[in-house]
């Protein structure tokens, strides 16, 4: 029992630091409430909403209508609840950003440790191949893509937007997993489980990968925000998500030619778009600084 309680006692020990420092961070605090929030508000939208995303009231269609007692944020020229798509709008923004991340992450992670691991040809033509990748502009790559793959229905539009925008931000993923990957495989426990006739294949998913699972984490929370700002300028420009489905880009590019006669209807998704966003950004740089190596007595 005594030698079972001791690993705990000491990840527990390795774990309170990177705690305390989170929680002595009031922008961290702060970012994380709102996160929690806005996550809250995406997974009841269903319930929180007065109306359907869609639903289209036809008393109030043609122009803008201000707040009333039936629409508290008014409605827009279509007739739809303008709260009702914006807490829906918070489900489809944070969806885009969790499963583009991830998407970005396995494939980032797969063809770093393989680059890493196998070296050689793979590790050069990889590279630059990544290289070649960040020449580019992101967003010029996303709508390039956006345009290739050219969705035909609603529903396409979102697989639309999760593959261009996995694709366009899996580099540097892969490039970060390489440079861990390079300085784990000559530690001393790498080399001991060669010794012992462990496959490579075994190497990298028992000794590599757990060992940078800390800054995959934190890559991926802290470019959530970035995604969620991409797709919500994808269907700024049109090409993002498309309608019915609510995207705080698209509110806010529908909302243009009413700026002066209903500027609520460009602030709403702006304040809730930056608010997440920022919200993202600081708790990735905060869970960043905190897991840092480097900033430990």
């Amino acid at each position: 029992m005594a030698v079972e309680a001791a690993p705990a006692r000491s990840a527990a020990a390795r774990r309170s630091p990177v705690l305390r420092r989170l929680v002595r961070n009031p922008v961290a605090v702060a970012s994380l409430a709102v996160i929690v929030a806005m996550a809250a508000v995406a997974l009841l939208a269903p319930l929180l909403a007065p109306f359907d995303y869609d639903h289209q009231d036809r008393h109030y269609a043609s122009l803008p209508a201000p707040p009333d007692g039936r629409h508290p944020l008014g409605t827009d020229n279509l007739g739809q609840d303008v709260l009702s798509r914006l807490l829906h709008g918070a489900r489809v923004s944070l969806a885009v950003g969790i499963v583009v991340q991830l998407l970005s992450a396995v494939i980032g992670t797969a063809l770093g440790l393989l680059a890493a691991y196998k070296g050689g040809i793979w590790d050069r033509v990889l590279m630059r191949i990544t290289d070649a990748m960040f020449a580019f502009p992101d967003l010029l790559f996303a709508i390039l893509l956006v345009g290739i793959f050219r969705p035909t229905s609603p529903v396409d539009s979102f697989l639309t937007v999760f593959v261009a925008l996995g694709l366009v931000g899996w580099p540097g993923m892969a490039r970060l997993v390489r440079g861990q990957a390079l300085s784990l495989r000559e530690k001393e426990f790498v080399e001991a489980a060669r010794a012992i006739g462990v496959t490579g294949w075994g190497i990298v998913t028992r000794h590599l990968l757990p060992n940078m699972l800390t800054p995959i984490i934190v890559a991926v929370t802290v470019d959530i925000g970035n995604v969620i700002l991409a797709e919500a300028t994808l269907s700024f420009l049109g090409i993002g998500i498309q309608p019915p489905y609510p995207s705080w880009g698209r509110m806010i590019s529908d909302a243009r030619p009413f700026l002066r006669s209903a500027p609520s209807l460009i602030l709403y998704p702006s304040l809730a778009l930056g608010l997440l966003v920022l919200a993202l950004n600081f708790f990735g740089d905060a869970l960043r600084d905190a897991l840092d190596p480097r900033q430990r007595r």
